[in-house]
């Protein structure tokens, strides 16, 4: 049996490397180590001028992360901006919530990490809490702390008992979207991850599993792209 293709998204920065300083589609190397170890073949997806090419990308794809980053523009879900949101990322905002409608629209399986979980929470209606604190480790450090998983859940099926995961987020979901319920939690109450019940697989963690050796919840998504 082939390997399935989890398309990851990326996002574009100015970068310097040898002679060069241009703009670049970056991905952290976790994530397409991550997805290899899981058992999948990892494709990078930068944004798109268009974000009506969404549906003929995830067309090709078995799955889909949607990596994490930068904070979600307030103006999606309704709100101003507070002094501690970074800058709009408006392609990858547009071009991620296109992926988002084409792989709900297709059952195609998707995981959210970090702004992933956010984004998606945003594309069925939910808002953002804007800041919060100790959930990083300090300014460019991971943070470790402990989530519960929520029992019945398609997360606590995959980790049934309570873990430390790698984390690094001053924002979380505050009001849940349309169909997401809370799946895990952190010992401060924080929603840390949520799903979508149905017959496709759609999970948000709200850590960084791609910085850490737990290689559950990836590789419940790569069989879930193996069993389409």
């Amino acid at each position: 049996m082939s390997k399935p293709l989890i398309g990851i998204s990326t996002y574009l920065e100015p970068a310097r490397w040898g002679v060069w300083d241009l703009p670049a589609a970056l991905l952290p190397a976790g994530y397409p180590r991550l997805v290899r170890a899981s058992g999948g073949l990892a494709a990078m997806l930068p944004p798109d001028d268009d974000p009506a090419a969404a549906a003929a990308v995830v067309s090709r794809l078995d799955a889909l992360v949607l990596a994490g980053g930068a904070d979600v523009e307030p103006s999606r879900y309704g709100a101003e901006p507070s002094p501690r949101t970074g800058p709009p990322a408006r392609e990858r905002d547009a071009w991620e919530l296109a992926l988002i409608d084409a792989a709900l629209a297709t059952g195609t399986p998707l995981l959210g990490i970090c702004r992933g979980l956010q984004l998606l929470n945003v594309a069925l209606g939910g808002t953002i809490v804007q800041h919060l604190e100790g959930h990083t480790g300090g300014r460019g450090v991971l943070g470790e702390h402990t989530v519960k998983p929520v029992p019945g859940t398609l997360y606590a099926s995959l980790v049934p008992e309570a873990a430390d995961v790698p984390t690094y987020h001053h924002q979380c979901l505050d009001r849940l979207g349309d169909g997401l319920i809370a799946s895990a939690y952190a010992a401060d109450g924080t929603v840390e991850a949520a799903e979508l019940p149905g017959p496709a697989w759609v999970l948000g963690v709200q850590w960084h599993p791609e910085m850490g050796g737990d290689t559950r919840v990836m590789e419940g998504l790569v069989r879930a792209a193996s069993a389409r």
